[in-house]
């Protein structure tokens, strides 16, 4: 059972993190297009954010993935290869319905197999201890403790189709983090904007544009080894939103200071929990922390020259409205946020 969390300040040390995806209409057996999945991702299960402690919303709920088996990670074809997934249809999807039949390929990707920092070595070379922080590695999942069958973790949502790791460098949960940066749109005269039809104010947030598919997204990325959520999400925010790393030593520590003034701030913690991501295999997963952090009076990032760094074409502040399109289920979580703020949606 999923368990509402309240929205927590990031003066609490947070130690796991990741990425998430509105919901593809239909079973991967019935998908007309490997796009509608790559571009348009189902709501994964976790947490998501609610303003009375310990709550969970109707509407919260209704978007995790209580209601159903996760669908991007069972698509197709597997991202940036050729290798097809046994197609898993849903009431196959649960560890708990006995299949024989069920042969999935394996897959690791090449860049993986390379054995860069961020990656596991093959599981028959070391003995990582799954469900524990296994020296610097949090290998504990948001959802629970999940299975090990054959040395190997299975995913706690289901069959995806494929084992091994794919695209993902962890053998088990992948943590991410993902800020999620806002202010209040204002006019010339400085006033907020206030939308014709809702009659609450609008809201913007920090958004990048995604190179490999063109979306518009909340810059995000991995947790490293041994390190909090907390640092993370302003480690990712400055990199991919500011390009910290390309600007000179001076205007390097004038924006951190910036930075960390802002994020030193209480942050509404939106989601925490599984990600329905199409890299997922049946031996490892993303799992993500979603966290607003919020300039209230405008004075803050707002006023930050943004950059787009090596990950992001483009950057920009983007209104927050249910007409405009996101990449995976960033809309979940920006819906959460301009609920929390009493903003349009």
């Amino acid at each position: 059972m999923l368990v509402a969390r309240a929205a927590w300040a990031l003066s609490i040390p947070l130690t796991i993190g990741a990425l998430l995806v509105p919901q593809c209409p239909r079973a991967p057996a019935t998908c007309s297009l490997l796009l509608s999945c790559l571009t348009s991702s189902p709501s994964g299960g976790g947490t998501v954010g609610n303003r009375s402690p310990g709550l969970c919303s109707s509407a919260a709920r209704s978007a995790s993935m209580a209601s159903g088996a996760h669908v991007k990670a069972r698509c197709p074809v597997y991202p940036g290869s050729q290798t097809r997934r046994f197609p898993v249809p849903d009431d196959k999807v649960s560890w708990e319905t006995e299949w024989p039949e069920y042969l999935p390929p394996s897959y690791t990707a090449p860049s993986v197999l390379a054995r860069p920092a961020w990656a596991d070595p093959d599981i028959s070379s070391f003995s990582p201890y799954f469900n524990a922080l296994d020296g610097t590695v949090d290998r504990t999942s948001h959802e629970g403790e999940y299975r090990v069958e054959d040395g190997k973790p299975l995913n706690p949502h289901g069959r995806t189709g494929l084992t091994e790791r794919g695209l993902l460098g962890r053998w088990g949960p992948n943590h991410a983090a993902d800020p999620i940066v806002t202010r209040w749109k204002r006019d010339g005269a400085g006033h907020s904007v206030i939308h014709s039809e809702s009659h609450l104010p609008v809201l913007q947030f920090v958004a990048i544009m995604r190179k490999d598919c063109g979306e518009w997204a909340i810059p995000g990325g991995m947790v490293d080894p041994g390190e909090r959520v907390s640092l993370t999400l302003q480690r990712e925010f400055s990199e991919e939103a500011l390009n910290l790393l390309a600007v000179n030593p001076e205007e390097r520590a004038w924006l951190r200071d910036r930075i960390a003034s802002l994020f030193a701030s209480p942050g509404f913690q939106v989601y925490e929990g599984y990600v329905d991501d199409p890299r997922n295999t049946d031996n490892a997963w993303m799992e993500t922390v979603a966290v607003n952090f919020h300039d209230q009076s405008g004075d803050s990032v707002s006023e930050l020259p943004l950059q787009a760094g090596d990950d992001a074409g483009q950057v920009s502040w983007m209104d927050i409205d249910s007409t405009l399109s996101y990449y995976a289920n960033h809309s979940l979580f920006l819906e959460m946020v301009a609920k929390e703020r009493h903003a349009h949606w």
